[in-house]
Parts: structure tokens; C-alpha cells; sequence
């Protein structure tokens, strides 16, 4: 099935509104990704596996995850214009329940 000029210009703008709504949702995110692997005392804020890495993997995993963060508007927008209705349904419908379920184990562990 090929889409005609206007449904393909719509699924581009929504996959455009979509990857401007998860920028919004990943900034502070991102932006203390990047804090954290450019201030070398944030190393001293974690315990555990994270406090205990060597200097330079503890940079390599924050800039990795920044790497990801700053990936992920592109990849949602992507996705939204190219996934058929159905599908976008589907994945829509399985991320709602994911953070329902979230929503929920939270409560219980509190």
C-alpha cells in the first residue's frame, strides 16, 4: 500500500510532533547525562557497580548514555512517520500498560 502525497506529508509532520515531544520529555535527562560525564567529582555520588568503575569507563558510560538520550527524539520520530497506523497501535498500547504496570509497582514498593 503507498501512501498518497498528503498521507505522506502527514505522518511526517506527526513524526515531527512526536520527536519534538520526546526532546522536551529527554532534556533534563540528557543534560545531566552529560553533567555527569563531564564533572569528574559526580563519580562520587554513586555507590555500587557505578561508584566503583575505573575513571574512564564511568565517562565512556555516561557519554554512552548521552549518545542514546540524544538518539532517541530521531528514532521516535522516524518511527512514528514510517509504522503503519496499526502497528503504532499496537506499540502505543504497550507502552501504556508498561507504565501502568510502572505506576503501579511503585505504589505497591512505597
Amino acid at each position: 500500500m503507498t501512501l498518497s502525497t498528503s498521507d505522506a506529508r502527514t505522518a511526517k509532520m506527526w513524526g515531527l510532533l512526536s520527536g519534538l515531544i520526546v526532546t522536551a520529555v529527554i532534556a533534563i535527562p540528557l543534560s545531566a547525562a552529560i553533567g555527569c560525564a563531564t564533572h569528574p567529582a559526580s563519580r562520587f555520588l554513586f555507590e555500587g557497580r557505578l561508584g566503583d568503575a575505573t575513571p574512564v569507563g564511568y565517562v565512556l558510560f555516561w557519554w554512552v548514555a548521552a549518545a542514546f538520550l540524544a538518539a532517541l527524539p530521531f528514532l521516535v520520530g522516524y518511527g512514528v512517520a514510517q509504522l503503519s497506523q496499526k502497528a503504532l497501535a499496537i506499540v502505543g498500547t504497550v507502552i501504556g500498560l508498561f507504565l501502568i504496570a510502572l505506576i503501579v509497582l511503585a505504589q505497591v514498593s512505597f
